[in-house]
């Protein structure tokens, strides 16, 4: 998948004989009635076939060549002393795959060639065990072959119905549909002659669209590609190459660590979509092998706008946009009181978007390192106030006691209610809605975006721990505004502190002088209540802080162990030099985090230790990166350095073949979860690019470590 287009392709099986010849697929991100979901349309859509001098080509004897070059599919076969078939396919737009047919005659005479396509689609699929009708049939085009979705689609939208697949070729052919429909055979219908060393050249398109107004459009682009479609595979080759050579600075690093920075661009990039629905600006999804992440989530696109910007900073700054063009506005009708909040979740659909929670708050981290790529000043300007209010959301809706410290939670949302048998919300006496504990720990668990982990079980662990409670906060008008668990979180904090960072950075850009020099006192405020509340001197390391409803009963949940969170404060600079120094040998600890694949999500240690399970232990690439700038940021760069390299060497099929994943045993190695995984990728791509090669890593430089 390429230019975000929301259908891809394979390589066939070279065991599977009766697909040579054409590309695996198309895979396509149709619409369900809940989310986007990637489905098979056929096994092999379209291959091609070829009868020469009367006699029909068995593609297998020619010992096929298949690749997957960078922004590119090729196959080729060539039979010695006679001719070679090369197929190559690419993206073209947002909606467009260019596919490239080429017979060279190797033969001393010239030879007649019959050249036809055959192809099916499937009609339903499964899911969970149950199979879904999408009854799609074929209909011929002029010089084609489409696909619509008119009948009866079982767990797919009634968007679908205007969904089209096509193919278009530049030469005259002629096309066949059988009666169900549902096959197709399409050839060229003169026969072919080609002479010693001409080749012969077929291009045609496949588009998928989602509606008839993008269908005449898609039509109207396919015609100016037809008129010279070479350069567009000029302009695919040259773009493919400034991503590398953008990538590639470091000629000393060595070719397996480029090839895995390589392997990270592309693991972005096929998880590119283009606007569609009420998707409106281009964003990278968190993995397109795995049906639930296929939207889009806010800390997910700052994290992989932050390694586009290095290579394609337009989507990069449209990977951020995307999420804001949801910010939520004074004049919003359901939930004004979160003016300025970041939801957690969008879709192609707007019924599926996730508006419970909002994630940690890195957009002006991914602003910042965005505009250090490319300067854009205008983008800043942009963004600057969107920002403010987003920052401002958070002391405002999930500050319960008003001390400048917020705490994750969730929003006022019909999910967080008690419902009768009858799906009545239950009131209490005063009529006002009897909240759901567990949904509003639920959202608060998402919204710091580490779902499971240990700090957030409710159960109370050890004496004094009164487990996780929820708290009303109201506005000036005695309103819920939103829901705080009893937990001010050191990530959380410290991830504003470096908010307020790169915000006193941005301000000074756009020479905004008091507000730069009130970010910096905000966050030494933050800093001071941080290093004073929640750091324990005796097991050396920051932990989240549990609190009543006024802030004046403290407990510092050592007891629920160490997690990644506590060397966040590293990553963010807010640390002084003798506590850093007690958390970086905790990093450093074979027994804590510093494990075959280091930077586990709970330290070995934990007495709640799980190395498989979600985020109980297995390695999540954010946080790793965030572990290895923070021992950089303390000049640790030597042990920054080992431990980036374990990263690499010892996450299963990172150096090698294999796909970049969602998280890691640290133990074992073992791939974790879903593949593909865009910002485990992005993580990579830094570490080989700052790390590896040199850089600069993305922490916030304006504000000065704490001595």
């Amino acid at each position: 998948m390429d230019n975000g287009s929301w259908h891809g392709y394979g390589l066939p099986s070279l065991d599977d004989k009766t697909n040579l010849g054409g590309f695996a697929g198309p895979t396509i991100l149709f619409e369900s009635v809940s989310e986007s979901i990637a489905l098979n349309l056929s096994d092999c859509f379209n291959k091609i076939k070829l009868i020469k001098n009367d006699k029909e080509v068995d593609l297998s004897l020619a010992k096929p060549t298949l690749t997957y070059y960078p922004g590119k599919l090729t196959q080729t076969y060539e039979f010695r002393d006679d001719f070679k078939l090369t197929l190559e396919l690419i993206f073209v737009t947002d909606r467009t795959s260019l596919i490239k047919t080429q017979i060279l005659n190797l033969n001393d005479e010239s030879s007649k060639f019959k050249i036809y396509w055959e192809g099916s689609i499937f009609d339903s699929f499964v899911h969970n065990k149950k199979t879904y009708t999408i009854n799609p049939s074929l209909d011929e085009i002029d010089n084609g072959i489409i696909v619509n979705f008119n009948g009866e689609n079982q767990g797919l939208s009634e968007n679908t119905k205007q969904n089209k697949f096509f193919t278009i070729y530049d030469k005259k052919v002629e096309s066949k549909i059988s009666d169900d429909k549902k096959s197709y055979i399409t050839e060229i219908k003169d026969e072919v002659v080609i002479e010693k060393g001409v080749p012969y050249t077929i291009y045609r398109t496949e588009s998928f669209v989602f509606n008839n107004e993008e269908f005449e459009n898609e039509k109207s682009k396919i015609n100016n590609i037809k008129n010279d479609p070479e350069k567009h595979f000029s302009s695919n080759e040259l773009r493919w190459q400034s991503y590398i050579d953008k990538t590639l600075i470091n000629n000393d690093v060595s070719k397996a660590y480029q090839n895995t920075a390589i392997k990270s661009i592309m693991t972005l990039i096929i998880n590119w979509r283009s606007p569609a629905g009420d998707i409106k600006h281009s964003g990278i999804t968190p993995s397109v092998s795995y049906r639930w992440f296929n939207g889009l989530w806010a800390w997910d696109s700052w994290k992989n706008a932050v390694a586009v910007a290095e290579f394609d900073s337009e989507l990069a700054k449209d990977s951020i946009r995307t999420m804001f063009d949801y910010q939520i506005k004074s004049t919003d009708e359901e939930r004004p009181q979160d003016e300025g909040a970041i939801i957690d979740a969008i879709y192609y659909q707007k019924e599926s978007f996730n508006e419970r929670n909002s994630k940690p708050p890195l957009a002006a981290w991914a602003v910042y390192n965005v505009y250090e790529n490319d300067k854009d000043i205008e983008f800043v300007r942009e963004m600057y106030p969107k920002l403010q209010a987003y920052h401002e959301w958070w002391y405002r809706n999930r500050d319960t006691d008003k001390n400048g410290i917020a705490e994750y939670g969730a929003m006022v949302h019909e999910a967080h209610y008690k419902y009768d048998e009858n799906g009545n919300v239950i009131k209490d006496k005063n009529n006002n809605p009897v909240i759901n504990e567990d949904a509003i720990i639920e959202a608060a668990a998402w919204e710091s975006g580490m779902d499971n982990a240990i700090r957030f079980d409710k159960e109370g662990i050890e004496q004094g721990d009164v487990g996780v409670k929820v708290f009303e906060n109201t506005g000036e008008n005695g309103n819920v505004v939103g829901y705080s668990i009893n937990q001010e979180s050191v990530d959380l904090n410290a991830y504003l502190y470096a908010e307020k960072a790169f915000l006193k950075s941005l301000a000074e850009i756009l020479g905004k002088k008091e507000d730069a020099i009130r970010y910096e006192k905000e966050a030494k405020e933050i800093a001071d209540y941080v290093n004073k509340y929640m750091f324990d001197e005796e097991t050396g390391f920051y932990y989240d802080l549990q609190i009543n409803s006024t802030g004046d009963e403290k407990k510092l949940l050592v007891n629920r162990g160490k997690g990644t969170e506590g060397y966040i404060p590293l990553w963010a600079k807010m640390s002084p030099k003798n506590k850093a120094k007690k958390v970086v040998e905790n990093i450093m600890d074979t027994e804590k985090f510093n494990l075959k694949v280091p930077f586990p999500t709970a330290s070995k240690d934990n007495k709640f230790f799980d190395p498989n399970r979600y985020w109980r232990g297995p390695v999540w690439l954010d946080q790793a990166l965030y572990g290895v700038e923070a021992l950089e940021n303390y000049g640790y760069k030597e042990e920054a350095k080992e431990l980036a390299y374990k990263l690499f060497d010892n996450a299963e099929g990172v150096i090698t073949s294999g796909v970049i994943n969602e998280n890691y045993n640290p133990i074992t190695g073992e791939a974790l979860h879903a593949k593909n995984f865009s910002w485990s990728a992005a993580a990579y791509y830094l570490l080989y690019k700052n790390t590896l090669s040199g850089g600069v890593n993305t922490s916030q430089k304006s504000i000065s470590i704490l001595k």
